[in-house]
C-alpha cells in the first residue's frame, strides 16, 4: 500500500511539474479589514504576512509572488464583491485572510464552488468544521466554539449556578453563546445579541443583566467594542 501512494504521489509531482514550470508568479488575494475601527488588525494581518514573504525572499515554491489586498470594510457584501473579483478578474491561486465570521460564510460559496484554495487567517465560524467543511479551505486560527466551551466547563468546576450570556449579533458572536450553552449545567438566565458592528453602549444589555441577578456574565466582544465594553 506504502508504495502506491509513493508512487501515485511521484506521478501527480510530475504530473503538475509542466504547469509549474509555465507559471511564472503565485498570486495571493488577501482580503482583511483595511479601514474603520478594525483598521489595526487588519493592518498587522497584512505587516505579518508582508513580513513572511520578506523571509523567503518574496517567493514561494521557488515563484516570485504577487499579492493583492482588498478591504472588505468590515460588510459580508463587500467581502463576497472583493472575493469574486479575485477569482473571476484576477484570477488568484490562492485567497488568505478574514476576520470576521459573517464575511468568510458570505465568501465561501464563491471560493469553494471556483476550487479557490482558501487559508483563513482568523474568522472562526463553527460551520466551516461542520456542514460547510471543504477539502479548498484552511484555518490557521480556531473555531469560534471551542474557547466559550472552556468556558462553560471553568464555571461548572467554580460551582457556578447561573449565566447571563451577551455579544454582537453576528456570525462569531452567536458561535460564541452557543458555545457556552453546549457545556455550562447551570441556568441561563438572560441572553442578549447587540447591534453590530455599530452598538457601543451596553447600558440597557447591562441593566438586563443586572436584573437577572446571575453569579456570573459571559460576554464576548471583538475589537473597539470589547474596550467599550469593559469601561
Amino acid at each position: 500500500m506504502k508504495r502506491i501512494l509513493l508512487g501515485t504521489v511521484a506521478l501527480l509531482a510530475l504530473g503538475t511539474a509542466p504547469a509549474l514550470a509555465q507559471q511564472k508568479t503565485i498570486k495571493i488575494g488577501f482580503i482583511s479589514s483595511f479601514s474603520g475601527p478594525a483598521a489595526a488588525i487588519g493592518n498587522d494581518m497584512r505587516n505579518s504576512f508582508e513580513l513572511a514573504l520578506d523571509h523567503h525572499g518574496r517567493k514561494l515554491g521557488g515563484l516570485p509572488v504577487e499579492v493583492i489586498y482588498e478591504d472588505d470594510q468590515i460588510k459580508p457584501e463587500v467581502g463576497v464583491q472583493k472575493t469574486q473579483k479575485l477569482i473571476e478578474s484576477d484570477k488568484v491561486d490562492f485567497i488568505v485572510g478574514y476576520i470576521w465570521s459573517n464575511v468568510l460564510l458570505a465568501s465561501l460559496k464563491p471560493i469553494v464552488d471556483s476550487k479557490t484554495f482558501l487559508v483563513i487567517t482568523n474568522a472562526g465560524a463553527s460551520q466551516v468544521a461542520g456542514e460547510l467543511c471543504s477539502p479548498y479551505v484552511f484555518s490557521t486560527s480556531w473555531n469560534n466554539d471551542q474557547t466559550p466551551q472552556a468556558v462553560g466547563l471553568y464555571m461548572n468546576q467554580k460551582g457556578v449556578k447561573s449565566a447571563f450570556l451577551i455579544g454582537p449579533n453576528y456570525a462569531a458572536g452567536k458561535d460564541m453563546l452557543e458555545g457556552v450553552k453546549a457545556t455550562f449545567k447551570g441556568q441561563i438566565v438572560g441572553q442578549e445579541l447587540t447591534r453590530w458592528p455599530d452598538q457601543l453602549d451596553f447600558s440597557a444589555e447591562l441593566s438586563k443583566a443586572r436584573a437577572a441577578k446571575p453569579d456570573a456574565i459571559f460576554a464576548f466582544y471583538p475589537g473597539g467594542a470589547g474596550i467599550q465594553f469593559v469601561t
